[in-house]
């Protein structure tokens, strides 16, 4: 199964929720965090909402609390493939 969310798709989502131009490469670069983007919990929280009304499953608010891109992206994917 193809995950939900990739790189390329966060970063056009932290774009359009938070309004902060990411390179998908550097979201993927391991030890990256969301601070160093300049990307807060809110921020995040308009991309959870987007995916939440997006997929219709309800992503776990500790979510917004991963420090870094990857563990944010394995915990979306993960609670859409459970609520799917």
């Amino acid at each position: 199964m193809t995950p939900v969310l990739s790189y390329d798709e966060l970063a056009v989502l932290i774009k359009a929720r938070a309004g902060i131009q990411v390179d998908p490469m550097d979201l993927e670069r391991p030890g990256a965090s969301f601070d160093e983007f300049g990307i807060d919990s809110l921020g995040l929280l308009g991309v959870v909402g987007e995916l939440e009304n997006r997929h219709g499953v309800q992503i776990p608010a500790d979510a917004v609390t991963h420090k870094t891109p990857a563990d944010f992206v394995a915990a979306v994917n993960s609670a859409v493939k459970a609520g799917a």
